[in-house]
């Protein structure tokens, strides 16, 4: 469950899926519907932004080598050192989820609103499952996520399917789930089923309100 403090939305949705599953588009649907947002993935950006902590921690673990000339991180050359090699990887969380997490609960903390939610990759994978009290999974079949992925990131098959095996496979994501929207078909279905889920989580907050 959430342990943030007031103010702060009284319920945390974690939002996840797997990679090119659509998880940008159905953040931005709840977005525009009132709903807050915190995208993780800017979070890490932020945290290895020049001057902060979380980049000179990972050049020290990654050497020079993971810096642009203008001092910013080469995130590239970070991806291919670490892809791949499973007690790399784990290093580089070690060293920048805390981080993460902990910025995350600062922006948790300042919202203002009756739920948040929060988006994280790979939440199922790792432990930023503290931060939330429910789990989206954003689902698609595998094959539309490989042709997504393809177009997306103009990778070959092999490569986009790599990418795939990379993460949790899509059975243990589903099992981890609350809730679970089927993006495997078109923009209005996925709407209406994000509508659905807002006015439920409008529901719950207000509930959790009732209780505190």
């Amino acid at each position: 469950m959430a342990d943030i403090a007031n103010p702060g939305p009284r319920l945390v949705v974690g939002l996840t899926g797997g990679i090119a599953s659509g998880k940008s588009i159905v953040g931005a649907m709840f977005v525009r519907l009132g709903a807050a947002l915190v995208d993780t993935d800017v979070v890490a950006r932020e945290v290895v932004a020049p001057g902060e902590p979380g980049l000179e921690a990972v050049r020290t673990e990654f050497g020079a080598a993971i810096l642009l000339p203008t001092g910013a991180l080469d995130r590239p050359a970070l991806r291919r050192i670490v892809f791949g090699d499973e007690t790399r990887r784990r290093r580089l969380e070690a060293l920048l989820h805390p981080l993460i997490r902990a910025r995350t609960r600062q922006r948790l903390a300042a919202i203002h609103a009756p739920y948040a939610l929060v988006a994280v990759p790979l939440l199922v994978e790792t432990d930023f499952g503290e931060l939330v009290d429910r789990i989206l999974v954003v689902d698609c079949p595998e094959s539309v996520q490989l042709d997504r992925l393809m177009a997306r990131d103009a990778l070959s098959r092999a490569d986009a399917l790599a990418m795939l095996r990379s993460q949790t496979d899509r059975a243990t994501r589903l099992k981890a789930a609350h809730d679970v929207i089927d993006n495997g078909g078109t923009t209005d279905a996925t709407l209406r089923q994000v509508e659905r889920l807002h006015r439920q989580y409008l529901e719950l907050s207000v509930r959790r309100v009732g209780r505190a």
